[in-house]
């Protein structure tokens, strides 16, 4: 898993652990220590720790914003910040962190999703109808097509 995708991931699941009576103070500890990594990373600390707080309480539709913004901060060459996530996935998921599941590794890929239950449409050809803002989202070199309005 790249470094952002990994801190994003721990995020949004040290989010939902700690809301959850009888959260171990461990895993609260742990996921208070990457907010404040994470807090330190933006270049914009009042914009970033919006989008971080909308993260916590919408993952899925702030996704997309934090991992930008984490990206644009040059938060996968933090070391700290990258032991942080993993140790924080290592008590939410230990299985899964044993396996292997959160350190995978991709360089050079298009069209690639990391993690489960992920929806993906690729549309190659003519783009004479996509509209920037309306279909498309760019972040650096990644671009994101809203099906539904691809199509028109």
């Amino acid at each position: 898993m790249d470094p952002v995708t990994l801190i994003v991931t721990a995020l949004a699941a040290g989010a939902e652990a700690a809301l959850q009576d009888g959260a171990q103070s461990a895993v609260k500890t742990a996921y208070a220590r990457l907010r404040e990594l994470v807090k330190k990373r933006f270049k914009d600390p009042a914009n970033g720790e919006y989008v971080l707080d909308k993260h916590a309480a919408a993952p899925q539709l702030w996704r997309a914003p934090l991992e930008g913004e984490l990206a644009g901060a040059g938060a996968a060459s933090d070391p700290d910040l990258v032991t942080a996530a993993g140790e924080l996935m290592k008590m939410l998921d230990p299985r899964g962190s044993q396996a292997g599941r959160y350190t995978v590794s991709i360089h050079n890929a298009q069209g690639v999703q990391v993690g489960d239950g992920n929806t993906q449409a690729n549309y190659f050809g003519a783009t004479q109808n996509v509209q920037a803002g309306r279909d498309v989202h760019v972040a650096g070199s990644d671009q994101f097509i809203n099906r539904r309005d691809a199509r028109d």
